[in-house]
């Protein structure tokens, strides 16, 4: 028979939770223990992670920066060569202008030499080519009077014939047709010089080979200028 000492319940579980208490005190301290012998410290770790997002917000400010300076350099880099491009096309229309007032003065020297032979009228510079649409094509001329004295006036109007090829085949238009209401636009008049600049429409498809330009007046031509494209 074995006698045992009666020991109060709440003695008992006073006894359970202090075994327990310092249990989960033990095990925490082990567990920090180990992390920092691991090499793992929560502080450290979250000032690093701190400082590491400060240094990735100021990278991103730096690129945001640099981007900005990209663009503006593009953008500089844009207007300049816009800039470039219509100096380009500036010195282009010059040396255009150029060569036309040398033309000018060509001519002018030309129908100064001819005063006093025999009167008549002249067709200069005629130029034709594409007007961008088409079919349609732009025609220029300079029309004059030469020799003599100078005082007669012309009256009348310009006629285009246009040689092309269409579906294969020859043919001929002539300018302006006898229903064109617009035929008026075709009239010309003039004591020394006119330039004449317009446009004109053949079928699509077509290509024009030749344009011959005349002055016509009172059902004569007084003169003529072909040119073969």
């Amino acid at each position: 028979m074995a006698v045992r000492t009666h020991i109060p319940w709440y003695w008992r579980a006073i006894a359970a939770i202090s075994v327990l208490s310092i249990s989960f005190a033990l095990a925490g301290w082990v567990y920090d223990a180990g992390r920092k012998i691991a090499g793992f410290d929560r502080r450290e770790t979250e000032q690093e992670l701190t400082a590491l997002r400060d240094q990735v917000d100021e990278l991103q400010q730096e690129a945001a920066k640099l981007r900005a300076l990209v663009n503006a350099g593009e953008s500089n880099v844009q207007i300049e060569r816009t800039a470039q491009q219509q100096l380009v096309r500036q010195v282009k229309a010059l040396e255009q202008e150029n060569g036309r007032l040398k033309e000018d003065l060509a001519f002018f020297e030309n129908l100064a030499s001819a005063e006093g032979k025999e009167a008549g009228f002249t067709i200069n510079r005629l130029r034709i080519e594409p007007n961008g649409s088409p079919g349609q094509y732009r025609y220029r001329l300079l029309a004059a009077a030469q020799g003599g004295k100078k005082d007669r006036e012309f009256r009348g109007n310009l006629q285009l014939v246009i040689s092309l090829q269409q579906e294969g085949k020859s043919a001929m238009m002539i300018l302006p047709e006898p229903n064109d209401p617009a035929r008026q636009r075709f009239n010309i008049n003039f004591k020394h010089f006119q330039r004449v600049d317009g446009t004109f429409q053949v079928p699509v498809g077509s290509r024009v080979n030749s344009v011959e330009a005349r002055l016509v007046q009172d059902g004569v031509t007084r003169a003529s200028q072909t040119v073969t494209l």
